[in-house]
């Protein structure tokens, strides 16, 4: 006999962990299964050989962080672990623009105030503080008050987003390396730190600053007395005879970690009245694919409206003092990922805006990167070293009597202001949700081409030129742009919420047409893009599924 519980949640994301979270507080038994590790502060790693192996592929022996997908046109970087996307995202929680609820002239089957409550409790849970620039020391961040100065200039909206960051214990009084005081035990039982402002949000925070899944709703959900299992990676489900499904998992043995698996894996099967599969845009509708022939009556819909929500990386490189010629000392690592955004107006808002709305965002580097771009200006650096190791040579042949060689070894460095004066900003919005995912001998293939939404993506950088110019900054795009590939860190649909089955995989509250107690609860149930950073949004509609859920078991 199989355990059984009365829901199985797949994917410890913004869907599926507040959706434990939610089941679990009811009184529900609820297993929620994550196929990553668990990452405790202190346990992201930094060094190269850890971030060697900090990527996802068990059958290689790597059970890393990231999960990078290359498809036509576009690649995509998720995440493995406890926490989901939270582990590596820039913490910015913006919900939906009321307006922007809309594709293709049809409205969304779920529009703003239907998610206010929604979004009012997710906040409550993620506890977001804004940057405080009007602090010391955060008021030395150039790029904010950049960007601030910039927003009226280009006709733009300046905001400092809502952050998943604990800056204080009171966000009045900010204090980087403070203790957090925590009211109940965190899900690690360690100890975490306000900000540190070392730029390492995407990489994972050390000091558990972030407001992070596994600090909240995680924690919460064990409270709640949720079963959760790390390590755990769903292959395969199905509906049962007389209600409810079986779900079919792996177990992975991190002590293996840099081994490849020469033999397949044993599978543990559990069975429960309520599948929730939250596994991420990608993993969710490579698991419905993948398990298709199960499910006779899923609909056409299936993986289809699929969109990068209109991510697009650039660089402002050299920013420039134009009073002086002399370039600023940014210093992009001394701050959170991101603390500032730049809004464009849609067409949706404006009717005279001839253009699919936009976020601009700053962002921020961990400090080792600084390295790798000094270090990359290769002819520099070796005229440096030439003249250093000529400059020695002279003076044991000279027989020089000075010793002291500090200041050959800091000209060794050069000026270093490239990196100190360099920084990325990030570019999201409402693209075309156009893209098809299927599978190819189990793989899943992506049929996604910039070409229809070339006017946002050429508005989108033409906008990224005027910052640039505004800045006295040189503009630099993402090298990949030239190959006319894309990378996004927000994928969506795949699972495309609609009012009936016509027009939808997935009805508003994420529950699979034509199957009681099957539900998708993350990315791939929007209809298009959320335009500003998803998360939140994700969340919120993952709160009213959950809301959905228990209503129908009441009744029960």
């Amino acid at each position: 006999m199989s355990e059984h519980f009365d829901a199985v949640v797949v994917g410890s994301g913004f869907g599926g962990s507040v959706v434990a979270y939610r089941l679990a507080e009811a009184g529900m038994r609820v297993c929620l299964l994550e196929r990553g590790k668990a990452y405790p502060p202190g346990s992201f790693p930094r060094s190269p050989a850890g971030m060697r192996t900090n990527f996802w592929d068990p059958s290689e022996g790597l059970f890393g962080m990231y999960s990078v997908w290359a498809f036509s046109g576009i690649n995509a970087l998720v995440s493995s672990g406890l926490g989901g996307g939270s582990l590596i995202y820039a913490n910015v929680l913006l919900r939906k623009d009321e307006k922007w609820f809309e594709e293709d002239g049809k409205r969304w089957p779920v529009q703003r105030a239907d998610l206010e409550p929604h979004y009012d409790a997710v906040e409550k849970m993620m506890k977001p503080q804004r940057y405080p620039i009007d602090h010391s020391p955060y008021n030395t961040t150039w790029k904010t008050r950049a960007f601030q100065e910039a927003a009226g200039e280009l006709g733009l909206t300046f905001d400092t987003p809502p952050l998943a960051v604990t800056f204080g214990n009171h966000p009045a009084h900010p204090v980087p390396g403070q203790l957090i005081t925590e009211e109940h035990e965190n899900y690690h039982r360690a100890q975490r730190f306000t900000c540190m402002l070392v730029g390492e949000c995407d990489v994972g925070c050390n000091y558990g600053s972030k407001n992070s899944l596994d600090y909240t709703y995680i924690s919460a959900a064990k409270r709640a007395n949720a079963l959760i299992g790390v390590l755990s990676e769903v292959k395969a489900f199905r509906p049962r005879a007389g209600g409810g499904y079986e779900i079919e998992y792996v177990k992975h043995d991190e002590n293996s970690e840099g081994r490849k698996r020469k033999t397949e894996l044993p599978r543990t099967k559990i069975t429960a009245d309520r599948l929730i599969v939250s596994a991420g845009t990608l993993g969710s509708s490579y698991l419905m694919l993948r398990n298709r022939a199960a499910f006779p009556a899923f609909n056409e819909h299936l993986g289809t409206k699929f969109c990068g929500n209109g991510d697009l990386l650039g660089f402002l490189m050299r920013c420039t003092d134009p009073k002086t010629a002399v370039r600023h000392n940014i210093n992009p690592s001394r701050a959170p990922v991101i603390t500032a955004a730049l809004r464009a107006k849609d067409t949706l808002d404006d009717p005279q805006s001839d253009r699919r709305g936009y976020y601009i965002e700053d962002g921020g580097h961990p400090e080792f990167i600084n390295w790798l771009i000094e270090f990359s200006q290769v002819p520099g650096l070796v005229q440096r070293a030439m003249r250093f190791g000529w400059l020695r040579v002279r003076s044991m042949l000279s027989r020089d009597p000075r010793a002291d060689i500090s200041k050959q070894l800091s000209a060794l460095f050069g000026k270093c202001d490239l990196a100190a004066s360099s920084f990325p900003i990030l570019g999201m919005g409402r693209d075309i949700a156009d893209g098809n995912l299927t599978l190819k001998k189990e793989f899943l293939q992506l049929d996604w081409k910039i070409n229809r939404s070339k006017h946002y993506f050429d508005g989108l950088r033409s906008k990224m030129k005027e910052l640039a110019k505004f800045l006295h900054a040189d503009f630099q795009d993402n090298p990949l742009w030239y190959l006319k590939r894309v990378v996004t860190v927000h994928p969506l649909g795949g699972c495309p919420m609609g009012a009936t089955p016509e027009d939808g995989f997935v009805d508003s509250y994420g529950k699979v047409f034509g199957y009681e107690g099957l539900y998708v609860a993350d990315g791939s149930v929007m209809p298009g893009p959320v335009g500003a950073n998803p998360s939140l949004t994700i969340a919120a509609m993952a709160d009213r599924t959950a809301d959905h859920i228990l209503t129908t078991w009441r009744k029960a």
